[in-house]
């Protein structure tokens, strides 16, 4: 069973953005995969982490998430249709509740029999490469299509649907009981207003036909996670000729190896030799641009410090803007030191002053001056 959004961030329900993305932060530092090198479990939850960010920031995915859960998101919860990454029909009735007319909330019959096709949902993911530079993307989609034989009618070739007797073509019939007048749908033609004395051989009388297209999908250069793309008329095929429905892509960016995505920010950590955090130094790191940028550490750099390139970040979605590159430094512990590291370590130890370590030095001198408050 998957793990409630806001449990798996360590937040309320009625949490700020502040206070949500703080959160993300925090544990996006603590399970990255850099700092927990080799360990599942903690990729895993880093994993969980990004994607309960993802649909808690975004005001309309939180709106759908804190009225229908997961549902809101899984193809098991979209209706039926559901195989292959992809769901058909229901899958819009979930959103219609809140966002109004949007997938499903049309119309879907008309006259004459016929009927609006249902709308599609194909599920896509892509490389955070690929969300920085945008890509044409080919897709292929098992659909139904209108039957080229009969053109949608359903009827065989040479012939024509017929009004139905029973409803005269309206599709309802009424019966009258008593003082009540009840309207049904039409037994005879279920609702269509119509009948096919010879079907169709090629459709069996549906008038659509199951295929499998190929259609090209533009992603934009700085598209999101969870961003939905639709097709207008690349749905199902619609029923004797009815309109088709849309297809609708949603969009996921998978977690990159060393970059953690903010809006239109990255941020990457570096880890830097105690040395060179002490000294000072430079280190080059890339960037999704194709470039390195070299990024120079002062001397007496401290753990947790971050470093801004500007312009270095993710395009904004259809501008001309660029987010920034946030750098944070994690200085390393040496290890496995050998007997001469060792003793320069001692030695420098015992030349070190309150000036080489102000905050160490200041944080035992208070120390000390609590507990001496105790005794007097």
């Amino acid at each position: 069973m998957q793990a409630d959004f806001y449990e798996t961030l360590g937040v309320s329900k009625g949490c700020g953005e502040k206070e949500l993305k703080a959160a993300f932060r925090k544990l996006a530092m603590q399970f990255h995969p850099d700092r927990n090198p080799g360990d599942e479990a903690c990729e895993h939850k880093f994993k969980e982490i990004n994607q309960a960010y993802e649909v808690l920031k975004d005001p309309q995915k939180r709106a759908a998430y804190d009225r229908f859960g997961h549902a809101a998101f899984e193809n098991g919860g979209m209706g039926r249709g559901a195989a292959n990454g992809f769901a058909a029909g229901g899958f819009a009735d979930i959103f219609e509740d809140i966002f109004g007319e949007m997938m499903g909330g049309r119309q879907r019959r008309s006259s004459g029999g016929r009927e609006r096709g249902a709308d599609l949902r194909y599920n896509m993911e892509i490389s955070l490469e690929e969300a920085y530079s945008g890509k044409t993307a080919q897709i292929r989609v098992p659909t139904s299509v209108q039957c080229s034989e009969c053109s949608g009618s359903g009827a065989k070739p040479g012939t024509q649907p017929s009004t139905c007797p029973l409803c005269s073509g309206s599709g309802r019939v009424r019966a009258a009981q008593g003082f009540f007048s009840i309207e049904r749908t039409c037994p005879q033609c279920q609702g269509r207003g119509q009948t096919i004395k010879d079907p169709c051989p090629k459709c069996a009388g549906n008038g659509r036909v199951t295929e499998e297209r190929s259609l090209s999908v533009n992603i934009p250069a700085g598209i999101e996670d969870g961003t939905r793309i639709r097709l207008a008329g690349e749905g199902e095929a619609g029923v004797r000729g009815g309109p088709s429905g849309d297809l609708y892509i949603f969009l996921s960016v998978k977690p990159h190896e060393f970059f953690q995505r903010d809006g239109a920010d990255l941020y990457c950590r570096v880890p830097i030799s105690m040395t060179t955090a002490a000294l000072g130094g430079s280190f080059e790191v890339a960037t999704l641009d194709g470039t390195q940028t070299r990024v120079k550490v002062p001397e007496g750099t401290e753990h947790d410090r971050q470093f801004r390139l500007k312009g270095k970040g993710m395009p904004v979605l259809r501008q001309s803007q660029m987010g920034d590159l946030y750098i944070q430094v994690a200085v390393e512990t040496p290890q496995n030191l050998s007997r001469r590291q060792r003793e320069l370590l001692e030695e420098f130890e015992q030349l070190s002053s309150k000036e080489n370590s102000p905050q160490s030095s200041g944080f035992f001198s208070r120390m000390k001056d609590f507990f001496e408050s105790f005794s007097e």
